[in-house]
């Protein structure tokens, strides 16, 4: 059976690289999803990294699509039609992402606008200002365990 040779490893290097690494990657550790639900009739004062759900906003695409639409049917449907695909693909991600929002919403159980929740657990009802209202829910979660 060969003897087991120990080796001694200098720690200070792997060490320093350790901090490093966790003082870099603690704040995406810390990082909290921010959505914010609300309507046009209800401004709020997002933060640039909180994801804003507008529920009305599929309406206002909408409407988009079909304002100035002849009353006759036929010329209507024609012209909803032509928008529709010159819109292409940017259109359609944006009707995707106005539905997905609303679904999401609907899916957390937002009953009040505007609504602010931060990792689909903690929720803010009525406060417009984003910021204040992850701070209240930032030091509601300091005091529990």
């Amino acid at each position: 059976m060969p003897a087991q040779r120990l080796c001694r490893l200098p720690l200070r290097p792997y060490l320093c690289t350790a901090a490093l690494c966790a003082a870099l990657l603690a704040p995406l550790a810390q990082a909290a999803e921010i959505l914010v639900v609300t309507d046009s009739r209800h401004p709020v004062q997002a933060t640039r990294d909180a994801r804003l759900i507008e529920l009305d906003q599929p309406a206002r695409i909408e409407a988009e699509l079909g304002a100035h639409v002849p009353a006759d049917p036929s010329r209507g449907a024609a012209l909803v039609q032509q928008r529709l695909n010159s819109g292409g693909v940017e259109l359609q991600q944006r009707l995707g992402a106005a539905y997905q929002g609303v679904v999401d919403a609907w899916s957390l159980g937002v009953t009040t606008i505007p609504a602010v929740i931060v990792d689909h657990r903690y929720v803010v009802y009525g406060e417009p200002d984003v910021a204040k209202a992850v701070a209240l829910i930032e030091a509601h979660r300091r005091t529990q365990p």
